[in-house]
């Protein structure tokens, strides 16, 4: 499950969430260490790292690891939602959910570490700040971020006649230049 208003990028990202993809009991949460933990959900790990607590936007500090908005459930997710209440800011929280998979020892955690970031643009300074991070990395690169075709593509699971119809379909746009000089 993935919130809709984030934003993640980084080297081996794909192969990172696709292990994740073989969660079979439990919950995964990806976390991202952050500047401003108050603003988020967080996560402490242990030594040995084992989750061990869970707090939405803690007043005092407890971890600097925020809980992304990037979730992994087993089959239990629709059970535990059933009971699930209105928290005081009159909304039903994802912590509250990952707190009874803690509780059951069934949660984990997989960390974006350096060379991965991540953007909540829940708010418009932030999506300004993703903005331009995703303009400045396209123009420094090259390569489009999150080219849908261009993905499809290089796993092979369309044809180069498949992406050239993309390319006709976005006419003389940048993006429509870009999917002709895939390779």
């Amino acid at each position: 499950m993935i919130l809709g208003d984030n934003f993640f990028y980084g080297q081996n990202l794909s192969e990172k969430l696709y292990r994740c993809t073989n969660l079979k009991k439990g919950a995964k949460i990806i976390l991202h260490k952050v500047k401003k933990p108050e603003q988020y959900g967080v996560a402490k790990i242990s030594k040995n790292f084992k989750v061990t607590m869970i707090k939405e936007k803690p007043k005092k500090f407890i971890s600097d690891l925020a809980i992304t908005g990037l979730y992994f459930f087993d089959k239990n997710l629709l059970k535990f939602t059933t009971n699930l209440k209105k928290s005081k800011r009159n909304e039903f929280e994802i912590v509250d959910i990952l707190n009874q998979y803690l509780k059951r020892k069934k949660l984990s955690f997989e960390l974006l570490g350096r060379g991965s970031t991540w953007f909540d643009v829940g708010s418009p300074e932030i999506l300004d700040e993703a903005t331009d991070f995703i303009k400045s990395t396209q123009a420094r690169s090259g390569y489009k971020i999150a080219c849908l075709e261009e993905i499809a593509f290089k796993k092979g699971w369309i044809k180069k006649k498949e992406l050239l119809k993309a390319e006709n379909i976005y006419k003389n746009s940048a993006y429509s230049k870009y999917i002709k000089n895939i390779k």
